[in-house]
């Protein structure tokens, strides 16, 4: 079956629309289904579990690490192998996805779950949190091999041109959560337990549905066992383009880390459960323009690989203005309807008054972060790994680690909270001068740009 060549022929909005709008609804849905999940669990187990679930953000982050590390790196190298009808290429890549899923996912659940308790501790966990914490890990861990193959496969079907199949994987998994959720929190009483068996049953239902399609005959994707075997220069490739994400998340453990110990230092249990609710909103906002990522990512990486700068450049801008609406819209929200956002998680007054303020001051600047995010992506769709890398670190590492640790011993608690915008304002100056210096050297002599495949 040969593969539909028009992301390198349809008018760029259209194709953005077509690729973009399944993947904000699969986003903006599995954005709400993690809200809604914190909510059940706020209104449904009580606002210490809140802190616990909280306590897991680290280990979670830490998981969808080595996630992202084979679902971005593998759908970045399909997109870019079929912009060069390289469709014995794509197969393999197919086959290393699964292989290095069931590998790393495997490894990593044997691990954290060894050394649980001692880790959550670590992260932040206190003697009356440790409990929720502990009971909704040790199913989400249990799940762990699951959950890496899901969203691996989900990302190279949206980025082979199958974004609608993407979505409806993605929206799967979102109503059978929001079923299972409430039925066993509150009819089986079975608690934060209940909230994370929800999660995985729903991702495994998922993941069967994907197979159906990936052992289809009628699809180019098909997997071939013959080529379930690591391919050596796939898995260095996989690696290199999923290495931006990776250290993302890896860096993102280390700051939840920090924002935990020190929202506790300072604030105690109820302010880490106001991040929590500060950090769900953030994620619910920022899924929209991952959306949108999501839709640029094989638009970009196609016609990078075919040689067409000028579509490049163009699908590049339309997202960056997306985004930025999107983004706008968080800062509206989080600047003027702080007290409504936290009633929706809880009715205990100490930690709504804490994410309030935690809310006001995290979305100060966000409407510099869809740009943000949009460039550094870009640099990864298009095989810029060693550029991509740079900016995820920027915000997460070079910024956001020192403020983290200076900030909060000049302004106490709210110290913890400036340092969210801060560096967001600080990475957002310095993806936009790369991205400038960037786009002038495609005009400039675009022959002689390589990517890092």
């Amino acid at each position: 079956m040969a593969f539909d060549t028009s992301l390198g022929t349809q008018p760029i909005g259209k194709l953005l629309r077509q690729y973009a709008l399944p993947s904000i609804v699969a986003m903006t849905a599995s954005s709400v289904y993690n809200t809604m999940d914190s909510v059940f669990i706020g209104q449904g187990v009580g606002a210490l579990a809140i802190a616990g679930l909280s306590v897991t953000f680290p280990l979670m982050n830490l998981a969808a690490a080595f996630g992202s590390l084979v679902g971005v790196g593998s759908g970045t190298l399909v997109s870019v192998k079929l912009g060069q009808k390289d469709y014995g290429t794509v197969q393999k890549v197919i086959g290393n996805t699964i292989l290095l899923n069931v590998t790393i996912g495997l490894i990593f659940t044997v691990l954290t779950l060894t050394f649980l308790d001692n880790i959550l501790m670590f992260f932040g966990a206190t003697e009356q949190t440790l409990p929720y914490a502990r009971e909704y890990m040790q199913i989400i861990l249990g799940g762990n091999i699951v959950t890496h193959l899901y969203l691996g496969l989900n990302s190279v079907l949206r980025s082979a041109g199958h974004p609608r199949e993407s979505m409806t994987a993605t929206l799967n998994t979102v109503v059978i959560n929001l079923i299972l959720d409430p039925l066993f929190i509150f009819g089986f009483h079975w608690g934060i337990r209940g909230a994370a068996i929800a999660t995985v049953i729903a991702q495994l239902a998922s993941l069967l549905w994907q197979m159906r399609f990936f052992t289809s005959r009628e699809t180019i994707l098909r997997l071939h066992f013959d080529k379930l075997r690591f391919d050596k220069k796939i898995v260095r490739n996989i690696i290199a383009i999923g290495m931006s994400p990776f250290l993302m998340n890896i860096a993102s453990c280390v700051i939840v880390i920090l924002i935990n110990r020190n929202l506790l230092q300072y604030g105690g249990d109820m302010a880490v459960g106001a991040f929590g609710i500060v950090n769900r909103m953030t994620f619910f906002f920022c899924m929209g323009v991952m959306g949108l990522n999501q839709g640029m990512q094989p638009i970009a990486g196609y016609n990078y690989g075919a040689q067409q700068y000028d579509r490049v450049l163009k699908v590049l801008k339309i997202t960056a203005i997306a985004a930025t609406a999107v983004s706008t819209i968080a800062f509206l929200a989080g600047e003027f309807a702080p007290y409504y956002i936290a009633r929706a998680f809880t009715a205990d007054p100490d930690l709504i008054d804490i994410s309030i303020v935690g809310l006001r001051i995290n979305f100060l600047v966000f409407p510099c972060v869809g740009f943000q995010m949009v460039a550094g992506n870009f640099f990864q769709s298009i095989g810029m790994a060693k550029k991509a890398i740079f900016l995820s670190l920027t915000r997460q590492v070079i910024y956001l680690i020192p403020m983290l640790i200076v900030f909060p011993h000049i302004w106490g608690l709210n110290g913890v909270w400036y340092s969210l915008p801060a560096s967001d304002l600080l990475a957002f100056i310095t993806c936009t001068t790369l991205l400038i210096w960037q786009v002038k050297q495609f005009k400039k002599s675009p022959q002689n740009i390589k990517n890092d495949l």
